[in-house]
């Protein structure tokens, strides 16, 4: 793409309407004048021009809708902005990015989705890349400990944008702000599969939770999930990498402990007795590890791989195994 120097030169836009897709808006607005916001219908878009706030997520945060240039259109959206930020549940984003048809050569587009996309059973940069001819100089991954109910707070938060040095800068840039931090890195690949793997170990964190395991073995389970995840990423895209890194760990520690871990929150519905579709059907936020399971699984059994924490996951959640049968053979073989 065309080198971009300046961030006040650059346009910006936000596909999605859910939490963390609002919780980028208010990122973006620190730094940017507008803010290109497509969102899922006609009501939310006319809820947020009238009450200055997104109807049904984080509706504490207030917008000033002067910065902000709203449609449902994504070919809009698309056509109107340098930097594209894919912010919808991983389920959603084909049936999206299907309606593109306007010019999107030389844009950077940047994933915060941290799940498979189900039409292609693929990670977002492989879907992009094969579906949409967008390579990864075109690409960026946001990653990192980064609950959108604490950005709603603007309490400190710290975000990963992984992405080709060329265009770090500018997108450091773009999303630094008082309570927002933001490291770069180059493990696109990396970053990806972590943020996708981190919500499988958190509804396992979840499960153990529920059946009753205590804080003890909660640390013990994190523990090996940080050592599986990477053998996973080097199984994938081997490249140095440091999984001790915010991006990796802290991901993984704020989704498997913390109580707005919508993951973590489903895995402790399944441990205290409920079937899965009745602990999904209860929620009314999507958990990505759920639907990431099927192909992670089949990823790591394809290649061979010792992955003992996501073949318990994947026997729970798919093979309708007894939660607490699975556990108790998965606590022989942590350490």
């Amino acid at each position: 793409m065309d080198k971009i120097d300046q961030k006040s030169h650059l346009t910006v836009g936000v596909l999605g309407s859910g939490s963390f897709a609002t919780a980028i808006v208010k990122m973006l607005t620190e730094n940017c004048k507008v803010v290109h916001w497509c969102v899922r219908n006609e009501f939310v878009k006319g809820a947020i021009e009238l009450r200055h706030h997104n109807p049904t997520y984080l509706t504490a945060v207030n917008f000033n809708v002067k910065n902000l240039a709203i449609t449902t259109d994504v070919n809009e959206l698309v056509s109107a902005c340098d930097v594209i930020v894919l912010a919808t549940p991983s389920i959603y984003l084909s049936a999206s990015l299907d309606k593109m048809t306007c010019d999107y050569s030389g844009k950077i587009f940047v994933s915060a989705i941290k799940g498979i996309v189900p039409k292609v059973n693929d990670v977002v940069a492989h879907y992009l890349r094969n579906e949409f001819k967008i390579g990864f100089r075109n690409q960026a991954v946001i990653a990192g400990p980064c609950h959108a109910e604490e950005v709603a707070m603007e309490r400190l938060s710290y975000l990963t944008i992984a992405t080709v040095k060329e265009n770090q800068q500018i997108l450091l840039d773009l999303f630094s702000s008082h309570f927002i931090k933001v490291n770069s890195s180059t493990d696109i690949l990396g970053n990806e599969y972590s943020a996708i793997l981190k919500n499988i170990y958190a509804i396992g964190a979840g499960i153990a939770s529920g059946l009753g395991y205590g804080d003890n073995f909660t640390a013990v389970f994190v523990t090996n999930a940080i050592r599986e995840m990477e053998v996973f990423l080097e199984g994938i895209h081997e490249t140095p990498r440091d999984v001790n890194e915010s991006a990796y760990l802290g991901d993984l520690l704020v989704t498997a402990y913390s109580l707005f871990s919508r993951n973590r929150n489903l895995g402790n519905l399944i441990g205290k007795g409920y079937t899965v579709k009745s602990a999904i059907q209860s929620m009314n936020m999507i958990a990505e590890g759920y639907y990431a399971a099927d192909s992670i699984f089949k990823t790591s059994r394809d290649n061979k791989m010792e992955t003992p924490i996501i073949d318990a996951i994947y026997k729970i959640l798919y093979e309708e195994k007894n939660a607490e049968k699975v556990f108790q053979k998965l606590t022989t073989v942590l350490n």
